[in-house]
């Protein structure tokens, strides 16, 4: 057959068919069809790995076509020339585009294709009679990777050098990268080494940043840019070290990841940022309740550095227990996210620093309202010992210390520390079944004790649910606790389950009649039911008047 044979597609072909089911594994020798219009493969040789090309990937395979009576009509081996072709987009007859994504890295497998994933009634005179079935001996040799990144069309990235590691850049990290752009034709519009971005403040085109978070570390890719992705219908003009776009232009974007620094909202309210600047060791980070040793640097927004710690000939580490309140909330919620090694810009507005009040700091006066910016390295930790490291009763000493510390907060005001303490004292004691029935007792009253504790704490914390759920966890250990059903009373007012809360004060009134807490509360609730009611005449009220108008 003729050079230029290349397994073209097939002329005035439906391309509407259905795709493949995933094949079982194959053992060699073994034949399965694949899919349901009559395609075939036996597996000739194993492949490497578990990898298979996807749609729109570019492969390289050799073959051998020939007719069911043996007759060669095709041939890549006899040219001395792999073929290559992009999987998925039509370039080839339909049965291989079906086949060849099914398989590995180094298989070799022999496809049977029927008429209609081949060149139908026509043939392809004069090698393909009409309504030929068609075998094809294949090896896939290699593939490169090209990924429709928006699955519009609109950018394509073709992978050049393969990138370490599994992770890809997000919106907050910084990234470093090399870029070149050209236009179709070569001309370069655009070239630079080092440029360095936030991820979600893009660079030159939005190309650049949704390609940047598929890309891992190393990894260097050519992207073919849509002008919608680049400078669309306007284009861009020249400037002093790029060159002009024209309108509805496509894009050449050769696009390297040199590296990036991850960036993370320590804080829900992003109010406490932190960049990683060196990455630390293992996985294991402080628990509430360690001992930290760091090495850190506080700064104004003016660069004026008011503390200085453990950098200084023959000083040791700054040290200090996490959540104790001995450094500022978000100096100690971000030390708690890193690893031993790490070394870390934080970036703490005034909620989580110093508040509104000026403060004295070592080296410098801090004004008030101050955003804060500390370097932090994490030399060392001592984890707080945990249950599992514990026998039973050091778990029930552990919980009863805690419970104690989550007292002295609450009596301070301080409810969502104390909800902490009080949540760590029962996950100490939470599985008993090794412990003796003495212990079991001491572990119940203390679960007991930590949960209406935490109860109320929720309760002050406007967290009515999570109330609730802790009363009825305490009425699962003790049905008649009147603590538990005053409190998980109090959530249901809250909720406006008044019909709940009517059932938990009447019960805690069976139980105890001259609790005055809960009487003060039954009245509360029929206060509360008779203002709802009035709301709701009033709402219904005017429904109605205005159905009547």
């Amino acid at each position: 057959m003729d050079e230029d044979f290349d397994i073209p597609a097939a002329p005035d072909m439906n391309d509407d068919f259905d795709l493949p089911d995933e094949p079982a594994a194959l053992k060699v020798g073994e034949e399965k069809e694949i899919g349901n219009q009559g395609l075939k493969k036996k597996l000739l040789k194993e492949g490497e790995g578990w990898v298979t090309p996807e749609n729109g990937d570019e492969v390289e395979v050799h073959y051998t076509g020939t007719l069911l009576d043996g007759t060669q009509f095709d041939s890549s081996r006899d040219r001395g020339t792999p073929f290559k072709f992009t999987l998925g987009q039509g370039q080839v007859i339909k049965g291989w585009d079906l086949g060849i994504k099914t398989m590995k890295k180094s298989e070799k497998a022999l496809f049977t294709i029927p008429p209609e994933l081949a060149y139908g009634e026509s043939g392809s005179p004069p090698t393909i009679p009409p309504s030929a079935t068609l075998q094809f001996d294949v090896e896939l040799l290699s593939w490169t990777s090209v990924k429709d990144i928006c699955k519009d069309g609109g950018i394509f990235k073709k992978i050049l050098t393969e990138g370490d590691k599994w992770d890809n850049p997000k919106d907050l990290d910084e990234v470093l990268v090399n870029f070149e752009a050209k236009l179709e034709d070569g001309t370069l519009v655009a070239k630079a080494d080092g440029v360095e971005f936030t991820v979600g403040d893009g660079y030159f085109c939005p190309a650049v940043a949704r390609a940047v978070k598929t890309m891992k570390i190393g990894e260097k890719a050519l992207l073919t840019v849509k002008p919608q992705y680049g400078f669309g219908e306007k284009g861009k003009p020249a400037s002093s070290n790029e060159g002009a776009v024209p309108p509805n232009a496509s894009l050449n974007i050769t696009l390297e990841l040199v590296s990036w620094k991850t960036v993370s909202e320590v804080t829900p309210d992003k109010k406490v940022i932190k960049k990683i600047l060196k990455e630390g060791e293992g996985y294991e980070k402080p628990n509430d309740g360690a001992i930290v040793k760091v090495k850190l640097t506080g700064k104004l927004g003016d660069g004026n550095v008011f503390l200085r710690k453990g950098y200084d000939d023959g000083e040791e580490p700054f040290e200090f227990k996490t959540d104790e309140e001995q450094v500022i909330d978000g100096l100690d919620k971000a030390v708690a996210t890193m690893k031993k090694g790490e070394i870390a810009l934080v970036t703490i507005a005034q909620e989580y620093a110093f508040g509104s009040s000026e403060s004295q700091q070592e080296l410098a006066v801090v004004p008030p309202n101050s955003t804060v910016y500390y370097e932090v390295e994490l030399v060392a930790f001592d984890k707080e010992k945990e249950s599992w490291d514990m026998n039973n009763q050091e778990k029930i000493e552990a919980a009863g210390k805690k419970k104690e510390e989550g007292n002295v907060l609450f009596k301070s005001g301080k409810f969502a520390r104390a909800s902490k303490r009080y949540e760590k004292a029962v996950k100490f004691i939470e599985y008993d079944s090794s412990f003796s029935e003495d212990e079991k007792k001491q572990a119940k009253a203390l679960k007991v004790a930590c949960n209406l504790n935490n109860a109320a704490c929720k309760l002050k914390l406007k967290l009515y649910n999570e109330a609730e759920k802790l009363c009825t966890k305490v009425l699962e250990l003790e049905s008649s606790n009147v603590k538990a059903l005053y409190r998980r009373a109090q959530a249901y007012i809250e909720l406006a389950d008044f019909d709940l809360a009517e059932f938990d004060i009447k019960k805690a009134l069976d139980i105890d009649p001259n609790n005055r807490d809960v009487k003060l509360e039954y009245k509360t609730l029929k206060e509360k039911v008779k203002e709802y009611n009035k709301k709701d005449a009033k709402f219904y009220g005017n429904m109605f008047a205005k159905m009547k108008n």
